[in-house]
């Protein structure tokens, strides 16, 4: 599961590591020194972090290097805690009527229906698509996010490109 969690910023410890220092591999630890997780990727601001439950992207700033390790400032458990509580709100919004809003905020369409891990979207083009629930992200403003435009799921509706579930 990958979510960007921000607010992690404020939980975790606000030093930022230089970013020379963050590479892929590196063991992540909490404040007592227990492993926490590794660093799977950098993308831009933020780490991909493997725990022993889930993956996230977390921003930089929560970590400090200390002894060659990343420290973050919560244990491994109240990390999967964490992920998985964002993930169950982020679920929640994900429901007929819901706006989708794609790259760039632009709204994309609305939710038709929800049924077995699958979203019917009614595009503004008036065309639908059907995606996994995986590929999208609810927002705490009630509005759902995917990775596409307007544009580009006009184009996987018309067969111009593959479909948002596999991603290619």
């Amino acid at each position: 599961m990958r979510l960007i969690l921000g607010t992690f910023a404020a939980l975790g410890i606000a030093l930022a590591a230089p970013a020379a220092a963050q590479s892929v591999g590196m063991q992540i630890v909490d404040t007592a020194g227990a492993p926490v997780g590794t660093v799977t990727a950098i993308q831009g601001d933020n780490l991909l972090v493997k725990t022993d439950k889930h993956e996230a992207l977390l921003p930089k700033a929560s970590f400090t290097l200390h002894d060659g390790k990343l420290l973050f400032g919560l244990t491994q458990a109240q990390l999967d805690s964490k992920i998985e509580e964002s993930a169950a709100a982020s679920q929640k919004a994900i429901v007929a009527g819901a706006t989708v809003n794609g790259t760039g905020g632009a709204a994309v369409g609305k939710i038709e229906a929800v049924a077995n891990d699958k979203v019917t979207i009614a595009l503004t083009s008036g065309k639908k698509i059907q995606v996994p629930s995986s590929g999208l992200r609810g927002n705490a403003d009630g509005t759902v996010a995917i990775g596409y435009t307007a544009e580009q799921l006009d184009a996987l509706v018309n067969g111009g490109a593959s479909s948002p579930s596999t991603g290619k």
